[in-house]
Formats: structure tokens, sequence, C-alpha cells
């Protein structure tokens, strides 16, 4: 009973006509309870007990003053992140090694982690089931990065390039650390073995050509190869294929490759007085002795065009609506096509319905992404493309719509003829979230005389994750600066157009975000402060805003960005 009489007020004359109910019952029941206690016990008792009675006076007194800053906002949503921060942290810490804890570490969190309003949120669904290896875990983006990880239940790797002792004291002891060399393949295997996801943000440490080429093209792709490996391992030990291995349509290896694909030619409409003028179309698809499968003609006829057609064969199991897109490794001389895909019942091809997709070509060899979702019906009333129905493949060439391209001499291109060589076509994995997180840059910040060479390798390295079949988010923040993130609005946008920097633990808060969010996946962005010329209307502060799991700026953010870019 003195557990109930520490916290009771003591009554008064006033409150003796009317008591308070404290637990169901009244003060003054209570407060008889505490005087018979007393006097049963010892005078030693008797001390403490008013000791405790005198401190439960001054605690009271305390709070009935109450001042300007107890029913300010500002306070209440400070002193509210500060207790709910010191709770947390030391629940964290319960499950973990008993540890020193060193001062620097706390520092870090408070300055980092902690007062960065919308950006905490420390429950995540599915957190504790996924393992995330983190490439460049001691950059400046990655020191926070692994940290907020862990805040959120996640299972971390770090992946370090050799094992300094100073370096592996700075990171939290409940992080996996592993040796290895983004350069060499065969130390990534064990890296990626156990993992869900990646973030890479490590960064070259010279602009030395060499060095950019290791780190941030051979060392993206080379990790995209290995965790592409340990998922098809993965795969094959459930009597299965991954789900993040695309699927191949058509390899043209050889000129056995080119059976069953069909050149053919057609006329939008019919001129009578042009066709008297009319120079005719061709067009031929053959295996040439440079071990090309090239696709080339010309077509000279107004509203002409030539076309190369095949019936798909998917392996037994295997339908489209699983995947959500098409890439084709292409080469030739910059044309324009038009990808048509023919659906409907395989038995009955005249209830077939016709959807396109416009594609451009870059003059050598590129590879070029057409997701299921950019196909529309060739009649407006059809219904939208079911990839489940899909039976045929067709790839066009037209006259019109052509954009003008220069040859090597600088001449202008005849844009009635073209050259298309084909060296594969895959359909795409889908899925519901990103497996790949790859922090690029800009180029702003970049001294002038390396941008150019900064910025291929960093392209490079974008390019061959694309080419993985991996899901993706790719991240190019401004110039980085060391300041607490949080603070100010952010501007996604995917037009070259960014002009302001960004804090490193807003790049790292919007990795953590990506890794769950659907609207991340295969998408490229930039990301950086908002600008506003307005002087004094640059930032943007929640005062008091907890830290909530509804609180999610990316998914708006990003959902009207353009995917598979």
């Amino acid at each position: 009973m003195r557990g109930c009489a520490s916290v009771s007020p003591t009554p008064t004359a006033a409150s003796s006509q009317h008591p308070k109910l404290i637990g169901g019952f009244p003060s003054k029941i209570i407060n008889k309870r505490r005087a018979v206690s007393v006097r049963a016990g010892s005078s030693s008792n008797s001390e403490k007990e008013k000791e405790k009675e005198n401190e439960n006076e001054s605690s009271r007194k305390q709070q009935q003053s109450l001042s300007l800053d107890d029913v300010n906002p500002v306070g209440l949503g400070r002193k509210s992140r500060q207790i709910f921060d010191e709770v947390w942290r030391k629940f964290s810490g319960l499950g973990q090694i008993s540890r020193t804890t060193r001062a620097d570490d706390l520092e870090s969190l408070d300055a980092l982690l902690i007062r960065e309003g919308p950006m905490c949120e420390f429950a995540i669904p599915g957190a504790q089931n996924t393992t995330v290896l983190v490439v460049g875990a001691t950059s400046r983006i990655g020191r926070i990065l692994i940290r907020k990880l862990m805040l959120r239940g996640y299972t971390v790797k770090a992946l370090l390039r050799k094992a300094d002792q100073q370096v592996i004291d700075s990171l939290p002891r409940s992080v996996e650390i592993v040796i290895g060399d983004v350069g060499d393949t065969s130390s990534l295997t064990s890296a990626v073995e156990g993992c869900n996801k990646i973030i890479y943000c490590a960064t070259a440490r010279s602009s030395i050509t060499g060095d950019l080429f290791r780190v941030d093209h051979l060392g993206v792709s080379n990790l995209t190869k290995a965790f592409q490996d340990y998922n098809n391992k993965l795969a094959q030990l459930r009597a299965g294929k991954s789900s993040k291995s695309k699927l191949l349509l058509a390899k043209f290896k050889s000129s056995d490759s080119l059976i069953g694909w069909q050149v053919r030619q057609g006329t939008y409409f019919q001129d009578a007085v042009a066709s008297k003028y009319d120079a005719g179309m061709d067009a031929k698809f053959e295996f040439t002795d440079t071990g090309d499968a090239v696709f080339s003609g010309y077509v000279f006829t107004r509203g002409g065009y030539v076309e190369l057609s095949k019936k798909l064969s998917l392996p037994l199991g295997y339908t489209l609506d699983r995947y959500e897109g098409l890439v084709l490794s292409v080469g030739g001389n910059g044309r324009s096509y038009v990808l048509i895909l023919e659906a409907g019942p395989s038995a009955d091809t005249t209830q077939s319905k016709l959807y396109f997709a416009r594609i451009t070509t870059k003059v050598g060899f590129c590879r070029v992404r057409v997701p299921f979702s950019s196909f529309r019906a060739v009649k407006p009333d059809d219904p939208p493309l079911d990839p489940f129905l899909v039976h045929t493949l067709t790839i066009r060439f037209e006259p019109r719509r052509q954009r003008p391209t220069e040859g090597p001499s600088g001449t202008r291109q005849d844009l009635r003829s073209f050259k298309l060589i084909l060296e594969y076509i895959k359909a795409l994995p889908t899925g519901q979230e990103t497996d790949f997180v790859l922090v690029s840059c800009t180029g702003l910040g970049v001294e002038p005389t390396r941008r150019e060479q900064v910025l291929k390798a960093k392209r490079a390295g974008e390019e061959s994750l694309r080419r993985s079949g991996l899901g993706y988010t790719i991240v190019r923040p401004g110039p980085l600066k060391e300041e607490p993130g949080g603070q100010r609005a952010l501007i996604f946008d995917q037009g070259n157009r960014i002009s302001q920097g960004i804090s490193c633990a807003d790049v790292a808060d919007i990795c953590v975000k990506a890794l769950h969010d659907s609207t991340a996946r295969n998408k490229s962005f930039d990301v950086c402060y908002e600008y506003v010329a307005e002087q004094g209307r640059e930032l943007y502060e929640l005062v008091a805003h907890l830290p909530d799991k509804a609180n999610n700026y990316l998914t708006p953010a990003l959902s009207v960005l353009e995917k598979n870019t």
C-alpha cells in the first residue's frame, strides 16, 4: 500500500467532504492504511516515510508551478523527442553484448540521428528478417547509414577492403565485418551470402581513372554478378529458378537463331499520286560473317513500313505476367522503332489485339528497357495489355518520326534507311521491392577538371546495374553536407536540373526508406534541398513531430517519376 500512498496527495479540509478516488479507493482510506503501517513499523521506517513525504511534497509543488516553456509546443516537441530517444537507446541496448559506451558514439547519434524530426522512424515491417550489405561503410553516408539500419532492426554486414582495427572499432559491435575488394569478384562471394539487399555508397579515394573504374564501374558490376549468382544458387537448392533472373526470349548467336523470324512489309494508307513515283521498300534479316544478326533495309514508300516478327516460344510453365517488361540489347545507326506485342488466345489469332511502344536506340550498342506499362493499345477501345496473353513480338521500322542524325563524317544520314543489330531480347523479372540501392552523384561539387571522368565512371556503374536484372534504385544526391537531416524540404527530379546540396543524413534516410518502397524500384533520380529564391523561406522545420511509422515522404515523391530510368 506504500506504493499507492506515495503518489497520492495529502487530503485537505476541502477534500475531506468529497474524497478523490485513487486506484479505485477514497484517498482517506488509503491515508489511514498508510498511518497504520507507520505505527506498526520501527522508528527508522517512520523516518523513511517522512523523507518520502517531503520528497513527494516538493515534487508536487514543482508540478504545480507551470511556466511558459511547459505549454510551448516547440518545447514540448523537443522534450518528447529527447525522452523517446533516451528510452529507445536503453531498450535497443538490452539485446546487445555488454560493451563500454563511447562518448563519440553518443555524440554522433545525437547529432546525426536523434535530431532529425521526420527522418526518425524506428518501426519498419520486415526489417528483422532482412540482412543488408553496406558497401562503403566508412564513407560519409555509410557511417550514418549503418546506424540508421541498426536502429530500425536490420541485420547489417559491412564490406571493408582491409582489416584495419581502427576502422573496425569505429563500427558498432553488432555489425558483421566482411573483408573484400569490389574489384576482386572472388572476394565478394562470401560478402553476399545471407544478404537480401545491398546498399552501395562507396566512392573512389582518388581521381585516377583506374581507381574510378575499379570502384564506380567494375565494383558495381562485380557485386551485381555475385549477388545474382548467390540468388541462382539458392534457387537451385529449391529446385527452381531465381526470381531475380531475366527470362531469355531470343539470343542471336548463330544463323540458327534466325529461324522463325519473318520479315514483312506494309503501308498505313494508299496514295495513288505518290505510287507513281514510289521507289519501293526492302528489308532483310541475316547473320553476317562478323557474327551479328542484322535487320536492315530502306523504306521509300510514303506511309510504308517494314517489320521483323516472331511467335514467342516460352519455356514450359513460364508466362510473361511474372515479368514487368522487356530489355533489348541492340546496336545500329540510332534509329527509332515501334515494338509491337500481339496478345490474345493463341489458338485463335483473329481475336488478338495489338499493343505498341516506341523505342529509341543510340549510335553503337545500347540496352533498351521497355516496361509493359508503356505499351498502348492500337485501338483505343481495347483493354490494357495483359502480359499473360502475349504470344507474338514484332519490331517495326517506319521513316516517319525519325530524328535527324549525323554520320561519322558529319554528313546527314538518310532517315529512310536503317540498320539494327540484335544481340538478345529478355523479359525483366517483376518484384515489389528494391534489391540494390546505388548512391551515385550529379556532378555538382566535383572539380571541373575531373568532373567528366567521374561522371563517366558513375554512369557506367549505373548502366551495369540496370542490365543486371536486379530491382534497383539509383540515388544521385547534390553536394553532400555535414549537418543534421530532416531540416529542409527535398526535391526529387529526373531532369538533371538540381542545383543545391543535401545532408548525408538525408541521403542515408532515403536509402533506408527505398529498401521496402515499391515506388522506388527500378528508378533513378536526383535529390537535393528545395531551393527558394526569397530570403528567409528556405528552411522547413517540424518542431513537434514524433517518430511515426506513417511518415513516408518517399512514396509520394517517387510516384510521379518515370520508371526503368
